[in-house]
Parts: C-alpha cells; sequence; structure tokens
C-alpha cells in the first residue's frame, strides 16, 4: 500500500469502495454500512466478467488491476475486496501497487476463524478459491491445530444469480456437496463465496443451521475496528450514501440486487 493520504489526523471522509464479480459483495456492503451507517460507499459488480471461479490467474490479475485503478480515480481511502476469489488468487499479488488500504476477505476473516475453539473445519467455495488453498493456508499460518477440509461448489453462484434456490434441481446439488463435506466431521462450514449465504434456508434443510459460518459477518466488524484503530473513520453525522457501477448488464445487477440489498432507489452505471 502506498502512502495514505488522510483529509485530516483523525478522520478520513473519503469513501470506502467495494467490489465483487457480481452482486454476491452487496452481502458484505449491508453488513459493513450497519456498522459503519455515516460512510460513503461505492460499490463495482464486475458483471461482464462473471463468474471469477472459473477464470485464470492473469485474467483475475488484470480484472482486478483495472477495478483498483477504478477506485484510485474515485479517491477511495479505502477498498474492500468481498469477492473471495479474487482475495484468494489476487491480493498479494497487488497489495502494494494502490495508494488506499485493501481488506480482502479471506485474509481478514481468518485471522478470526483461526480463534475458534473448534478441530476441524469446512470451506465451500469457487475453483480457483479451493485451487489456491487460500483459506487453508491463512487458518493453519494462525492455528496448525485446526483440520480445513475444502471442496469447491462452482454451480452455486450461478443458482443463486439466477434465483433458483429452492427448485428441486438446485436442492439435490447443494446437498450432493454437503453429504461430501459432512464425511469431514466439520464442526463449522464457512460459506466461502458471498453468494453462498443465500442458500442457507437450502443448507438448512440437510444440516442445523448453526453449522454454518457467513464471513461477512465477521469481515464487516474486523473492517469497523481496523478503519477505528487507523483513524480512517469519516467525521460526517449524515446518513450514508451509496454509488453502485457494473461493467454490464445494469438492470438484471439491479434485479438480482434485491435479494442481498435494497435497490429499489438505487441508480446503477455502467462503466470499465
Amino acid at each position: 500500500m502506498k502512502d495514505l493520504q488522510n483529509n485530516s489526523k483523525n478522520f478520513d471522509n473519503r469513501p470506502i469502495g467495494f467490489f465483487d464479480s457480481g452482486v454476491g459483495g452487496l452481502t458484505v456492503l449491508d453488513k459493513v454500512q450497519k456498522l459503519l451507517p455515516n460512510e460513503n460507499y461505492i460499490y463495482f459488480g464486475d458483471t461482464k466478467n462473471m463468474p471469477y471461479g472459473e477464470k485464470s490467474e492473469a485474467q483475475l490479475l488484470n480484472f482486478a488491476d483495472k477495478i483498483f485503478k477504478f477506485f484510485e480515480n474515485k479517491n477511495v481511502k479505502a477498498v474492500v475486496m468481498a469477492c473471495n476469489t479474487t482475495s484468494a488468487v489476487t491480493y498479494d499479488k497487488l497489495k502494494n501497487n494502490y495508494n488506499f488500504k485493501i481488506y480482502p476477505i479471506i485474509q481478514s476473516v481468518s485471522k478470526v476463524l483461526s480463534k475458534m475453539d473448534i478441530k476441524n473445519i469446512g470451506i465451500f467455495a469457487t475453483d480457483a478459491t479451493i485451487n489456491s488453498h487460500c483459506y487453508k493456508k491463512e487458518i493453519t499460518k494462525y492455528n496448525s491445530n485446526i483440520n480445513v477440509y475444502e471442496i469447491a461448489c462452482p454451480e452455486w453462484v450461478k443458482i443463486v444469480e439466477d434465483s433458483q434456490e429452492g427448485t428441486s434441481e438446485s436442492d439435490k446439488l447443494v446437498k450432493e456437496k454437503l453429504d461430501e463435506m459432512l464425511k469431514n466431521s466439520p464442526d463449522k462450514i464457512v460459506l466461502g463465496c458471498t453468494h453462498y449465504p443465500y442458500l442457507i434456508d437450502t443448507l438448512a434443510k440437510f444440516a442445523q443451521k448453526d453449522l454454518f459460518i457467513d464471513p461477512a459477518i465477521n469481515f464487516a466488524q474486523y473492517i469497523k475496528e481496523d478503519m477505528k484503530k487507523y483513524n480512517m473513520l469519516s467525521s460526517s453525522n449524515d446518513a450514508a450514501s451509496f454509488e453502485f457501477y457494473v461493467s454490464s448488464s445494469p438492470e438484471n445487477f439491479k434485479i438480482a440486487g434485491e435479494m442481498f440489498f435494497d435497490m429499489k432507489k438505487a441508480k446503477i452505471n455502467l462503466t470499465y
């Protein structure tokens, strides 16, 4: 991270950026804005290149770099990598190239997960995230006594994006992966893609609901505490403002985004 430009010693009123391949990162935005209701937020959904989980490392680095440069032009103070896939594949290679702080979801949440009093933890995520073994590396870096079991669920993003959750076919796809994971006797299972928490009701048909962890909850709290620690919070008493940008299909983004966030009055800008 390059030198940060703070507006004052104790506060920073610049906006916070969020990005994901589509609407899934809105789950993180929703939780953060509830904890930090006086910030200004800019969200970018790279809908043109979705899904990220099937892309190569070179492609993901190119996408992330373009998005980070977009946020530099927007003069943000921080960028939240709400996407597990880009956190896993691109964060370490790009983290020092920009003039804002970057919060990657996997690396941030793994610090919290490693402190849990459990023996076995399961990870459901995209192909790219699982192939990187980022969750396993990060969790065991802090706690080598936890066994981490990883399973890729590439079909799950499409189920959520296409609003197919609850159908017999989607239930079958979800149950197949869950049955595979349960063979490892996990104490907890991390829903390691921002889309996956929207399958919680489906998962709860086949296992106890409290078995599953939505990382966005821990992630939001981590962001709040870290920004406070480094005097990055806004001094404003005004309600939060939101700007939304996508790389394609703004109307589809708005419709799909209603599952995750109150998009009724939102204007979706086409850029990139």
